[in-house]
């Protein structure tokens, strides 16, 4: 193999895919990228056996060829060269050469048919949909992801294709972040399934403003391609997390009393100073809504009291409920509106938070102390 390439190519190659390369695998051959030329392109790919990421770049090829490389050890030798144009050699060992200007450096590597197979899906169960929609998509929910992994269908965001609509639900248990958009579905590629938290973060990572986003479904896999203006691709290939998602719905409350508008902005920044307030055994801050007032405190024996108050449009009952901060700055943080509504039934009834748009975000309270 033997091609020339731009430093600034190879550089944009290797940073999207070597994110999900381990350096602790026991298998030497999961912590190289592999190397593979096409016509006028290079071909990265780099898998963990449960996401697998490849993309091109242009390249000058003149001798075709494949190999894999330590992505790490790669990546750095490759940063650090100072020419706008770097030549790669690998011979009948795999040894790669990297001459650029006056610097020569050569990475002993593995064969490609050491990589593992990369597995293509089939045409029959496919979507379209922008990049910039879906990773809006992926923002306003991925922060409620559990973490718990002894309830791992949890450990992703359940992804449903029905009714020309596509909806995208996260929950941890103690809040739960929902958002649809309306998207073309045919018949023949309804369905739902749950992608894990590392592909929801490698996703969120790649996808761009521009661009069309095309998902295909198998049984066990989906499979990501990011088409961009310039003709090229990436592609995110993942398997899929096993197990039924719970009935999300019978947890959004049917009806509620009372619905503030609220200044995002500054209902976020007040929680957030507030929030400074609590502490481990005091985790919680406490909205109290009166008569064109919002009034949030904050008090924890150890460390002190905070309290802040928001002018509002509100002329219903007085009503008190308590929060974990960090519950309502995430969803606060990923949202863009000027407006959100906070719906509140009682003290003990979970909270909804709601935009003038497809969003709706479910919360637990804590007790009122």
């Amino acid at each position: 193999m033997n091609l020339s390439v731009a430093k600034d190519q190879l550089i944009h190659g290797l940073q999207s895919v070597q994110n999900i390369v381990s350096t602790r695998t026991t298998l030497p051959i999961l912590s190289n990228v592999l190397l593979r030329t096409g016509e006028n392109k290079l071909e990265f790919t780099a898998t963990d056996l449960d996401v697998t990421i490849a993309c091109s770049v242009e390249a000058n090829v003149k001798k075709k060829g494949a190999s894999t490389v330590p992505v790490k050890r790669f990546f750095g030798v490759v940063r650090e060269l100072s020419s706008p144009e770097i030549e790669l050699e690998v011979d009948e060992k795999n040894a790669c050469s990297i001459r650029a200007g006056a610097s020569f450096y050569k990475i002993n590597g593995l064969g490609a048919d050491e990589f593992p197979p990369v597995t293509t899906l089939k045409d029959d169960k496919k979507i379209t949909i922008s990049q910039e929609k879906f990773k809006g998509m992926l923002r306003k929910t991925s922060f409620a992801i559990s973490n718990d992994e002894s309830r791992y269908v949890l450990n992703g965001i359940f992804i449903s294709l029905k009714e020309h609509k596509i909806t995208m639900v996260a929950t941890d248990g103690r809040r739960l972040a929902l958002v649809d958009e309306e998207v073309d579905i045919p018949e023949s590629s309804q369905g739902e399934f749950i992608i894990p938290t590392k592909t929801v973060n490698e996703l969120s990572r790649l996808l761009g403003e521009k661009g069309d986003l095309e998902i295909r479904i198998g049984e066990n896999q989906a499979s990501f391609t990011l088409n961009d203006d310039k003709g090229f691709s990436i592609l995110i290939l993942s398997k899929l997390v096993e197990g039924n998602y719970p009935n999300y719905r019978q947890v959004i409350p049917s009806e509620t009393k009372e619905r503030i508008a609220l200044p995002r902005e500054e209902l976020l920044a007040a929680t957030r100073r507030a929030q400074i307030m609590t502490s481990d055994k005091a985790n919680s801050v406490k909205i109290a809504v009166s008569r064109n007032n919002l009034a949030i405190t904050a008090n924890s024996p150890e460390v002190g009291e905070a309290r802040e108050s928001l002018a509002i449009n509100y002329k219903g009952k007085d009503m008190a409920i308590a929060f974990n901060p960090a519950y309502l700055i995430e969803p606060l943080n990923a949202l863009t509106e000027d407006e959100v509504f906070l719906e509140l039934i009682d003290e003990l009834s979970p909270g909804v938070l709601k935009i003038n748009g497809p969003f709706l975000y479910v919360v637990m309270p804590m007790r009122l102390s």
